[in-house]
């Protein structure tokens, strides 16, 4: 008797880790690839040009390693992690547009993967604001995180050129999908003086 076994998917975490590792591998090997251009070349400017590109691929590494998935059953500082993805992400998307974050949190403690989840939702509003409120003039955006009777508010504003209406948003579901897996909800708010998104959830969890 055949006996058919169907295959089972890998465990989410551990899959999307690998993705993120593969991912940090690629950028390490187009960084050396730069370089090793870069020192063969006899042309200043090209050593220029290739040393701009290779410092762009290091800073968005950063940012793939600052969103890395944690090893799970850990705790995090969430203002700290946060200052340190604001940082990374500035370098390789913002300082080139002329865009400034504001970072301000109260200190606050999460379990790693509640922090990581807070990390992709802020990751990808920055994302969105930098590519839509702007229009190539700059400007700033402000993340804030506060604890307002064991709930949690994380605001990501921006001062953009905005008609008032909601600014299209690729990347929405996963935001609101991310929002409800920590047992919160997401809402925007748009005018002529930009945006703020506002994401609550709870500071502590039953699990």
């Amino acid at each position: 008797m055949n006996v058919c076994v169907k295959p089972t998917l890998p465990d989410a975490n551990l899959l999307m880790r690998e993705i993120t590792h593969r991912v940090i591998n690629e950028f390490t090997a187009a960084v050396l690839l730069v370089s090793l251009a870069a020192s063969r070349s006899g042309d200043r400017q090209v050593q220029s040009v290739l040393g701009n590109v290779q410092q762009h691929l290091e800073h968005c590494a950063r940012v793939h390693r600052a969103l890395q998935m944690p090893d799970l059953g850990t705790s995090v500082d969430v203002a700290d992690y946060l200052l340190g993805l604001c940082h990374a992400i500035s370098r390789s998307k913002l300082d080139r547009q002329n865009i400034k974050i504001v970072m301000g949190a109260q200190p606050m403690v999460l379990t790693s993967e509640r922090c990581w989840m807070l990390g992709m939702i802020v990751n990808e509003l920055i994302t969105n604001a930098a590519r839509h409120a702007f229009k190539g003039q700059g400007g700033t955006i402000r993340v804030e995180l506060i604890e307002n009777k064991s709930v949690a508010i994380c605001n990501v504003s921006d001062n953009g050129r905005n008609s008032g209406e909601a600014r299209p948003h690729g990347g929405l579901k996963i935001v609101k999908s991310l929002a409800e897996s920590l047992n919160g909800n997401f809402s925007q708010q748009f005018g002529a003086q930009g945006s703020v998104s506002i994401v609550t959830f709870p500071v502590h969890t039953n699990d």
